[in-house]
């Protein structure tokens, strides 16, 4: 009699196949190994059951919260549908036990002010950071300038920047999208400076990381980014104003699209009519993620508000006619 097969087994088999459909599965691909080798260690045989499930979700959650237990449910789910397919018998918790397993909080948006001394303070960073003097105040400056994600900027390479300097190119970001970023002419003369004082750490090759560790030589790493960064937060004492417990790098994005609505709403420039263009230039694949600010942030709940005066005001005097 053959032994019965493992649940690491099906779950092998299952990323094998998803990844040669071009899946990355990331995050997905960890939690689902570590599921299984969870459910084999526990002697669970046959069938998934809603119950082996459940018990993972909550005791080898990292967190113990309602929306991380629901957020290890959701990337478990294509799992336990592939696996329905060949046994019938498979079953997975209905509905949502635990809730929603996104949220979006407040972000916090810097002032103009918080930007400045967040860049004075990663260029009087210690060198002792991979994430250093040269490096880090460039990096900070270009998220604050673009709006990228912090990711995209570490897996930029020499090569994507233009040589007239006024583009970059964001390659494989989200969904594996490419697009051209347009740069103000102070981002471009950041960023030319920094390509030459970067010389002395590794190479300056069209195919090498833009932004390089400071001490390896190697392309940065976002944990030594966010090493940097918890370093530097710390020091200034910058109180969150948003849903988060601290400032994080992602508000540099978040500030770069909350700022840009407000210039415009500070030049009278049509909102709707504008917010195609800044949810190309930042990489929204939704459209509702860029207008999302409007609802949930608290710095542009004015520019909602008033939206919503005008076009009243428009109706009342369109009714009274």
């Amino acid at each position: 009699m053959s032994a019965p097969v493992t649940m690491l087994a099906r779950a092998e088999a299952y990323l094998a196949e998803r990844r040669r459909l071009g899946f990355k599965l990331d995050r997905s691909g960890s939690l689902t190994r570590a599921f299984a080798c969870f459910a084999d260690a526990s002697g669970h045989e046959g069938p998934l059951t809603s119950a082996i499930v459940l018990r993972w979700a909550k005791e080898k959650a990292m967190h113990a919260d309602p929306f991380t237990w629901a957020g290890r449910l959701d990337a478990l789910r294509p799992f336990a549908r592939n696996l329905a397919d060949a046994e019938p018998a498979t079953a997975f918790p209905e509905g949502a036990p635990f809730g929603r397993a996104k949220r979006r909080l407040a972000p916090h948006i810097f002032t103009p002010a918080e930007v400045d001394s967040i860049i004075a303070a990663a260029r009087a960073l210690p060198p002792v950071f991979g994430a250093g003097p040269a490096t880090l105040p460039t990096l900070l400056g270009l998220l604050a300038a673009t709006g990228l994600r912090i990711s995209e900027a570490l897996r930029l390479r020499c090569g994507d920047l233009d040589e007239a300097g006024t583009h970059i190119t964001v390659r494989h970001s989200k969904f594996e999208r490419t697009r051209i970023v347009p740069l103000h002419p102070t981002a471009t003369a950041a960023l030319r400076d920094y390509l030459r004082r970067r010389a002395r750490f590794g190479s300056t090759d069209q195919s090498a990381s833009f932004f390089l560790d400071e001490r390896s030589g190697k392309g940065l790493g976002y944990r030594t980014t966010r090493q940097a960064w918890l370093r530097l937060a710390a020091g200034l004492g910058i109180m969150p104003r948003g849903g988060h417990s601290s400032v994080r790098i992602h508000d540099l994005r978040h500030t770069f699209i909350c700022r840009r609505l407000m210039l415009w709403q500070a030049d009278g420039t049509e909102i709707d009519s504008a917010m195609l263009a800044l949810s190309t230039y930042v990489g929204h694949v939704n459209l509702g993620d860029t207008y999302w600010y409007l609802q949930d942030v608290p710095e542009l709940m004015a520019l909602a508000g008033g939206r919503f005066e005008a076009l009243a005001s428009q109706f009342t005097e369109a009714h009274h006619e």
